[in-house]
């Protein structure tokens, strides 16, 4: 390779010319790797490997089976900045190895495109046209007729045997089908070297740095329209192949470019740096192909880093959705595996556990139920040809999902594209339909004419001369086809190529305003993103030094700043690596040159705020159409419409005479000596920056790839197809690699496999897996094991600092609190990543979900070992109650129970869904993690589901996995509780008296009633002389509040009660209701019934690590010490006027912090209202301060009743006739003072006094009442009577200090708990 020719390389158009097919030499050989995977298969499903084993299947026709195919010539040998991969290429160029025809089959040119990506990330493009040849080599036309014979020998009883499943499959689909049209169908696979020419496939394939399709497309069209024609071509292929590869110049940014293909000029342009990158793709053909809808759904998946899996039997539409959809990401990139085509042979890389967007190649016939994927939890498959999409349970809709969709449909339409996509005919469809028409055409029988006489019946109608043409030529026996006058021909051609044109130009048109359309959502959703980014570290050193310690963005204010419809997709899109990479960059940008992508996205909003086109209010979820669709087209048009530059022609080579002589059909072996290398003299296209380019480069990929380990990054993508070292993939927010060049070659890295896979082709008829297993196997899967660990790490991690809190933040973890969206879409990424490692190393895949089949065969084994070893005493603590009633009785923990409450809900409706559903159950009992353990634990079921180098077979990864997931045990989770809403769920409550001063049992008739964030369960009456119930209601949610009462009948009414218990009996939580007050009338407050406020309990065996979490319990019911009578309050815990006034503040300041939180995420109102540190309570301490109680005779008095006595004052002063201003004022207030009072006293509930001054604080607060009431009390003459001088309600400084305080809550709306307000009309 000359110097010139690999130093231009960074700046030429195409880097390489390539020609693949059939090697003569070596003869016909079987695709190894084609035979591994039959192997593999016939293994993996318990089959018989004989077919294998002999390298042969005698199944399937020989020209149906794959042969392999080899890289016959390639121009020049190397390029120094991208290394020729021959195994790449080849696989890349002829996926399914070389296909052989017959004369009666279908042979037309199939284009196809693939990407290769190197060792720096950046990429490379191949664009390969398929065309078949004719087989003039007699040794391989005597082998497939060898071939033949032994296949049809092998099936000679049945001939439909000897048919394709998917010929058969066409068969059985026609309407009509008679002998004629079948016969046809089985001479598809037949051949017969006597009757039957033989064509083998050859692919021609151009390799260039940036994806400029429609050019290559073009050109590879030309060269074999060359070939095909019947005319040799103006000059040698060597002089077109010349100049494209070392004279025609990569088009500069903003720029077009003309270069001359064999016949036309060809025309290809690149956009600037301020606009979208460079996009050839047509996104025309992928809205024809999903619909618009499914398009959204689609790059929603791939938004959020799903797996996204793209099924179609032609390689183009494979790559032209995957580019298509992954082009629209801009300003993100996808940085995860990218394989968008993957042959079939190779089904078994899908089953990496890690996100990616992979294209596979369906065979035809396939059905999609037959198709058997590793892991489906978190899979998007997408079936191309048949118009259908497959989505992931419960993932979040893309924000403002109709108006995209509709603003994007508007656009389509104005190219006369349906929104709904047009569905094409599958290529079989076509064929069938094809042999069909042409049966019907030349069938005599039905009066058609055959298509010859029909073409010439056309002809002559009309025209004598040629009606005498026609009778010389039937006389010297020459056929006559379908003629048009030259002048016709020559003005149709020019209309083609104009009309060819003008489709280019619109397909360019529509590409970039889709594009801007989806740009726009982007610029507007996160336009402010750049004030939530942190930027901690001095310099780049220390950044790269400490990246995965450091939190980058602010994601808890940035999720707080966005419109409520939004929170669902972003909450769980900014915790993707394309975002983290994207901030990464965006950070990266203050030290070097700044990506390209963030530089143009970061113009757009600087240019959307200086035209102020964002609406002010950032909460605002208006949705906002793309303004600049014209623009931005004009720019592409002008480009297109006027050429900036020109190539140099093709020309005359320095070639030997005789060489490359034109023979129609075929193409000619080239010249490598002038193909080797380029012109002498530097090209004049060369850029000068190259070396600065180069590193910029580097800069870029550096950044795209941050958080990857520098081991991981030899990459796969694209040559994955030759290697099963799949182990290479990134991992989120992995270490930053230090910028240095890798040190191993992909070549290198897939070369011990490739000798694998060749030393096992030459000896197929002897392979072991043994040979496999330990040297291939378990060192491509080693790494998958470490990255889920390390994944596990991260995640658990990730949990503990977010969810503890302050504590968090005092050791230096950043973000101070989660809410609870964030804490939803953490734990669904932790579910993800155990479908994952459930699904790595699976043996036979049943069902969607992994974990679940796991779990659903261990609970049949241990149901069978507990069904022969039955007893009545296994049942017994089971079936035990509480002997004395006065504890919660035992609650039996186990794995299979967790399964049974699962399958019980009837709302959850797939296996993926019940597994998610035991995650979050297990984790919110604190058990997942004993849990797995103890599922594993069962080694002989493991060994059973799962290869040897499964995740779950790593025992010390296994083991490390296991004590992440028990951290999590530090920390409260409500996540089955509160995402389970509609379930109904089983409780047990039980009543606990003071046996010591009051009856255990009551003669009166008792009742309980529960209350929880999500609703109450209503009054329930407890049977007499039991102090135990279980009931069942809709999920309460966390539970508040509980009511106990009775109706004071018998000689036993009087009953002091310590506490209530409630146990939810799926989750196992316990709620305690401390009461410690006496029901029954003439004693305490005469109170029938109490409103009791609960704490949950933390289960004993928990404690130790409870105590690590500084989480702070909930609020209490209001104890006996505080609610008890004046008299007893002249004691030593009196709270002085300083904490009686420190409480009221905090009280209304919780308040008030309650409604400044998402409403999804406030709790309860009731806790803060009614608490023990709640509002009321601290306005009762107020009233009670300076309490007269010296002259009440011994009795005791409560706060209630001077609210009754100044509610008589007001009353009687109502009746006096004073008609000034400020007296009707006055009156009024009173008046409204009044009726709340005497609608609380004349409730049919027996609440107490105190329960009554809870009542009329809690609706006083509800109606904004509370500061006019106050004023009334202090102006009340009765006051000075019942009031020390020194009390707080009598100094006026203190009590306008208190008003000022209740005013702060008026802006909110305060909405009571039924519990709180029944039986209450005003």
């Amino acid at each position: 390779m000359s110097a010139t020719g690999s130093g231009t390389a960074p700046c030429r158009f195409a880097h390489y010319f390539v020609v693949c097919g059939i090697d003569t030499e070596t003869g016909l050989e079987p695709d190894e790797l084609a035979a591994l995977y039959q192997w593999l298969e016939a293994d993996r499903h318990g089959r018989s490997q004989d077919a294998a084993n002999s390298g042969e299947n005698f199944e399937q026709s020989p020209l149906r089976r794959t042969f392999k195919s080899k890289v016959l010539a390639h121009f020049p040998e190397t390029v120094e900045w991208n290394p020729f991969d021959q195994d790449a290429v080849n696989m890349l160029c002829m996926p399914k190895g070389l296909s052989f025809r017959t004369q009666v089959d279908n042979r037309e040119p199939q284009f196809h495109s693939y990407l290769i990506t190197r060792e720096d990330g950046s990429r490379t493009y191949g664009f390969v046209l398929t065309f078949y040849e004719e087989v003039t080599s007699k040794q391989i036309c005597t082998a497939m007729q060898t071939l033949y014979q032994m296949h049809h020998a092998e099936h000679s009883g049945s001939v439909c045997a000897s048919s394709s499943c998917s010929m058969d499959s066409l068969a059985s689909s026609l309407d009509e089908g008679d002998a004629t049209s079948l016969n046809k169908l089985h001479c598809c696979s037949s051949y017969d070297m006597s009757r039957d020419t033989l064509y083998v496939s050859k692919a021609l394939c151009l390799i260039t740095p940036l994806p400029f399709m429609q050019a290559c497309r073009k050109f590879l069209t030309q060269l074999h329209r060359a070939v095909s024609s019947q005319q040799p071509p103006p000059l040698p292929l060597e002089s077109y192949i010349h100049n494209i590869l070392y004279e025609v110049p990569l088009p500069p940014p903003g720029r077009s470019l003309k270069f001359h293909g064999v016949y036309e000029p060809i025309v290809c342009q690149r956009p600037s740096p301020s606009e979208l990158p460079l996009a050839d793709y047509s996104l025309k053909q992928v809205f024809e192909l999903l619909g618009v809808e499914n398009l959204v759904q689609v790059f929603t998946c791939v938004l959020l880093e799903m797996q996204i899996l793209l099924y179609s039997q032609d390689y183009q539409r494979l790559m032209t959705v995957a580019e298509g959809i992954t082009t629209l990401l801009f300003p993100f990139q996808w940085q995860h595996v990218y394989v968008p085509i993957l042959p079939a042979s190779l089904l078994h890389f899908l089953d990496a556990p890690v996100p990616y967007l992979m294209g596979l190649q369906s065979k035809e016939g396939t059905d999609r139920s037959k198709l058997e994927l590793p892991q489906e939890a978190n899979l998007c498959f997408v079936d191309i040809d048949n118009h259908f999409i497959e989505l992931p349970e419960d993932f979040p809709q893309f924000p403002n999902k109709l108006e995209f969709i509709q603003e994007i449909s508007a656009v389509l339409l104005q190219f006369g594209i349906p929104p709904e996509g047009s569905l094409p005919c599958s290529e079989s469809a076509t064929k069938l339909k094809s042999l069909a028409l042409h049966d019907l055409v030349n069938d005599k029988k039905n009066g058609n004419l055959p298509g010859d006489a029909l073409a010439v019946f056309e002809l002559l109608q009309g025209n004598a001369t040629l009606e005498r043409l026609q009778a010389l030529a039937k006389r010297t026996g020459v056929t006559v086809g379908r003629v048009q006058t030259l002048g016709d021909s020559t003005v149709k051609e020019k209309d083609g190529r104009l009309q060819c044109e003008e489709e280019e130009l619109r397909d360019a048109t529509l590409n970039v305003q889709v594009r801007e359309v989806f740009a726009n959502r982007f610029s507007h959703m996160f336009a402010d993103y750049e004030s939530f980014v942190i930027q901690s570290a001095m310099d780049l050193e220390s950044w790269l030094t400490n990246r995965e310690q450091m939190h980058n963005f602010d994601k808890a204010s940035f999720l707080s700043d966005q419109p409520e419809p939004y929170l669902p997709f972003l909450s769980h899109f900014i915790e993707t690596q394309m975002f983290a990479t994207f901030i990464d960059n965006k950070i990266m940008s203050q030290w070097e040159v700044t990506e390209p992508l963030l530089r143009v996205f970061d113009s757009r909003i600087e240019k959307m705020r200086l035209y102020n086109v964002r609406i002010p209010n950032l909460r605002s979820s208006n949705y906002q159409k793309s303004t600049i669709l014209k623009e931005s087209a004009q720019s592409i048009e002008q480009r297109l419409m006027k050429i900036d530059h020109t190539a140099v022609h093709p020309h005359l080579l320095d070639m030997k005479i005789g060489q490359g002589k034109y023979e129609q059909g075929f193409f000619p072996k080239l010249q490598a000596d002038v193909l080797a290398a380029g012109p002498t003299n530097n090209n004049r296209w060369a850029s000068r920056t190259g070396t600065a380019q180069r590193r910029k480069d580097r800069l870029r990929q550096h950044s795209e790839h941050l958080g990857l380990d520098n081991d991981l990054r030899e990459q796969v993508e694209g040559c994955l197809v030759l290697q099963n070292s799949v182990a290479f993939w990134e991992w989120d927010q992995g270490p930053p690699p230090p910028i240095q060049p890798p040190t191993k070659s992909f070549s290198a890295c897939c070369l011990k496999y490739m000798q694998e896979a060749r030393s096992l082709g030459k000896s197929l008829r002897q392979p072991k897996l043994s040979d496999l297993s330990p040297a291939v196997i378990a060192q491509t899967n080693w790494k998958f094991v470490e990255g889920l660990l390390k994944e596990c790490r991260m995640k658990t991690k990730r949990m503990l600092v977010e969810k503890m809190g302050h504590e968090a933040v005092e050791l230096g973890h950043g973000e101070a609190n989660i809410t609870g969206l964030e804490e939803n879409t953490l734990i669904a990424s932790l579910c993800d990543l155990m479908e994952r490692i459930w699904s790595h190393g699976l043996q036979v895949k049943q069902g969607k979900s992994a974990l679940w089949s796991h779990l659903l065969q261990y609970q049949e084994r241990e149901e069978k070992l507990e069904q022969t070893a039955v007893s009545p005493v296994l049942l017994g603590p089971e079936r035990r109650k509480s002997e004395s009633g006065l504890t919660m009785p035992f609650l039996r923990v186990s794995l299979i129970q967790d399964m049974r409450h699962i399958q019980n809900v009837s709302e959850i409706k797939t296996d993926v869904g019940r597994a998610r559903g035991w995650i979050r159950l297990s984790l919110e009992k604190k058990l997942l993690s004993q849990h797995l353990k103890q599922l594993l634990s069962n080694q002989a079921l493991t060994k059973k589901l799962y290869k040897r180098y499964a995740f779950l077979r790593c025992e010390e990864e296994k083991e490390q996995f296991l004590y992440h997931l028990l951290t999590l045990n530090t920390v409260d989770y409500f996540c089955f509780t509160s995402v389970f809403t509609t379930i109904m769920i089983p409780y047990r409550a039980v009543i606990i008296p003071i046996k010591k001063l009051s009856n255990a049992i009551t003669t009166s008739n008792p009742w309980v009633g529960v209350s929880g964030e999500l609703g109450d369960s209503g009054v329930m009456q407890i049977p007499k002389n039991v102090l135990e119930i279980t009931f069942e209601c809709q999920n309460l949610g966390k539970l508040t509040t509980a009511q106990i009462g009775h109706d004071n009948s018998g000689l036993l009414a009087k009953w002091l009660v310590d506490c209530v218990m409630v146990r939810n009996e799926i989750t196992g939580h316990t709620y305690k209701f401390p009461c410690g007050r006496w029901l029954g009338k003439g004693v305490d407050d005469g109170s029938l019934e109490r409103i009791l406020i609960g704490e949950l309990i933390i289960p004993c065996a928990d404690e130790d690590l409870s105590k690590q979490c500084r989480t702070p319990p909930l609020q209490r019911s209001p104890t006996q010490t505080r609610r008890i009578s004046i008299t007893s309050l002249a004691g030593k815990n009196k709270p002085n006027a300083d904490q009686i006034q420190e409480a009221i503040g905090e009280a209304v300041n919780n308040i008030v912090k309650h409604f400044h939180k998402p409403e999804k995420e406030r709790g309860s109102l009731t806790i803060l209202l009614c608490g023990e540190n709640g509002l009321v309570s601290a306005l009762e301490q107020f009233f009670h301060h300076g309490f007269k109680s010296s002259r009440i005779f011994q009795k005791n008095v409560f706060v209630w009743d001077f609210i009754e006595k100044a509610m008589a004052y007001f009353e009687m002063t109502d009746q006096i006739g004073d008609t000034e201003e400020g007296m009707e004022s006055f009156r009024s207030k009173c008046k409204v003072f009044c009726h709340y009072v005497n609608a609380i006293n004349i409730t049919p509930r027996n609440i107490g006094k105190d329960g009554k001054f809870q009542l009329l604080v809690c609706l006083g607060a509800r109606d904004h009442l509370l500061p006019q009431w106050i004023p009334l009390l202090v102006e009340c003459p009765l006051i000075t009577r019942m009031y020390e001088e020194y009390a707080l309600l009598r100094d006026h400084l203190t009590v306008n200090s208190l008003i000022q305080a209740l005013q702060t809550v008026h802006e909110f709306n305060i909405t009571l708990e039924s519990s709180l307000v029944k039986g209450i009309t005003l």
